[in-house]
């Protein structure tokens, strides 16, 4: 019998079938995933840094939570948009 998730992944692969990847996009991926890692990690270090300056001005430090919330979803969604682009491409 199978699970619920083997049924899925066929009906998915049926629909769209999986991409191979290249040893060369592999390695791509994985250089895009380290450079967004590092990228992310430099911007949360620089409004940390700030948030602690901002001690008692709640408003302030809301608004660089709110920034750091939204520069992460951006480089993420860059991310994904190359790792795409990658795997796009024909090996």
């Amino acid at each position: 019998m199978k699970t619920a998730y083997e049924l899925a992944m066929e009906r998915l692969n049926k629909t769209a079938p999986a991409h191979k990847l290249t040893d060369e996009q592999r390695k791509e991926l994985a250089e895009l995933d380290s450079q967004y890692a590092a990228k992310i990690a430099e911007r949360e270090i620089a409004l940390k840094t700030e948030l602690g300056r901002t001690a008692g001005d709640f408003a302030k430090q809301q608004t660089l939570r709110e920034q750091m919330a939204a520069e992460r979803r951006k480089l993420q969604a860059e991310l994904e948009e190359k790792k795409e682009r990658v795997r796009s491409r024909e090996g």
